[in-house]
């Protein structure tokens, strides 16, 4: 009889010792589950957990924040100056009609084209000349922040990564250029809808068609934006390999293209990066709008402070994602590797 006693029944704390182990057991069932397979590795889920560390690691994030500003206020500052000068009557003389810019609409398309192709053709002078000195020096000091801003911000995640900057200037000026071959694209599918969908109707005397040139739009920014997300995600992972394994330019992308493996995950980090993006330029567009009821009762210098908060905001929350994206396509690298040796 005493020893009937002595089971979970007769004694209260053992019953509930029992409990919670098998609470645990169930929880850790509910969890490998969710998880998968044993040694499967999920890109999203490294992601979020890639959020946390870096927003506990704020210096990462002030890194690439300082780096990115002095490389981008200089060509603004340079920029604006010029374009200031020519407002105020410097050469070259430009003459602009703002007032058929400003009376553009939707429901004349034609009409609109016109006017934007009249207000290029005025700027085009001073555009050429300006983008003439400008262009190559803000490339070559973007480059060169890039680099070492970029090693900067690695080194301080990771003190074991090699500086290889020489390589990453190469990496780098290779990504840009690539890049540029895609804004070029996108921007010839711009004008191409336009003229089907626009002014060749125009031209024989039928109706522009507005759906279609929005149709056209969306489908060639689809067709830009999956061609660039299919040869982006070597380039992103190079320079983190050129770090990790002190290769070269050369070496480096043979080795990112070598992980197909790691490929389909980084696709993944890369597509929610690209919903963080939209969902950050939707919130930065409602933080505009959100003074606009009161422009009556607020002054102009309050609601240009606003916009300048708000865009710079939308700035630095972006440069936060971009170490986050960084990261999360090194620790999904090396995971990676673990589970192919394991």
């Amino acid at each position: 009889m005493a020893q009937a006693g002595a089971g979970p029944a007769g004694n209260p704390a053992a019953g509930r010792s029992i409990d919670a182990a098998a609470e645990m057991q169930d929880g850790a069932a509910k969890k490998a589950e969710s998880e998968g397979p044993p040694g499967r590795v999920r890109g999203t889920q490294f992601f979020v957990g890639v959020m946390t560390e870096v927003w506990h690691r704020p210096s990462l994030s002030v890194l690439e924040i300082l780096w990115r500003w002095s490389a981008g206020a200089p060509a603004l500052a340079l920029a604006g100056w010029r374009v200031w000068r020519i407002s105020q009557g410097g050469p070259p003389d430009v003459h602009l009609d703002t007032s058929a810019l400003q009376a553009m609409t939707v429901f004349q398309p034609v009409a609109a084209l016109s006017a934007i192709h009249a207000a290029w053709a005025a700027v085009l002078p001073a555009a050429e000349s300006l983008a003439a000195w400008l262009l190559p020096l803000a490339a070559f000091l973007w480059l060169v922040m890039a680099t070492l801003g970029r090693t900067a911000v690695l080194r301080r995640l990771d003190k074991t990564l090699a500086a290889q900057r020489r390589t990453l200037l190469g990496l780098y000026a290779l990504r840009s250029t690539l890049l540029t071959g895609a804004w070029m694209l996108w921007a010839g599918l711009v004008r191409q809808a336009g003229v089907i969908a626009i002014t060749a109707p125009a031209a024989k005397g039928a109706d522009p068609d507005l759906v279609l040139y929005s149709a056209l739009l969306i489908c060639g920014s689809l067709l830009v934006y999956v061609l660039w997300a299919v040869v982006n995600w070597p380039l992103q992972l190079a320079p983190l390999l050129a770090m990790q394994l002190k290769l070269g330019v050369g070496a480096s992308l043979r080795s990112a293209l070598g992980s197909r493996r790691a490929g389909g995950k980084l696709l993944e980090v890369n597509l929610v990066m690209s919903i963080v993006k939209i969902a950050l330029l939707v919130l930065a567009m409602v933080f505009s709008a959100c003074p606009l009821p009161f422009a009556n009762l607020e002054s102009p210098a309050f609601l240009r402070l606003w916009w300048v908060g708000v865009i710079l905001l939308y700035m630095a929350s972006l440069d936060y994602f971009h170490v986050v994206q960084s990261v999360a396509h090194l620790r999904l690298w090396r995971a990676m590797r673990e589970e192919s040796k394991g």
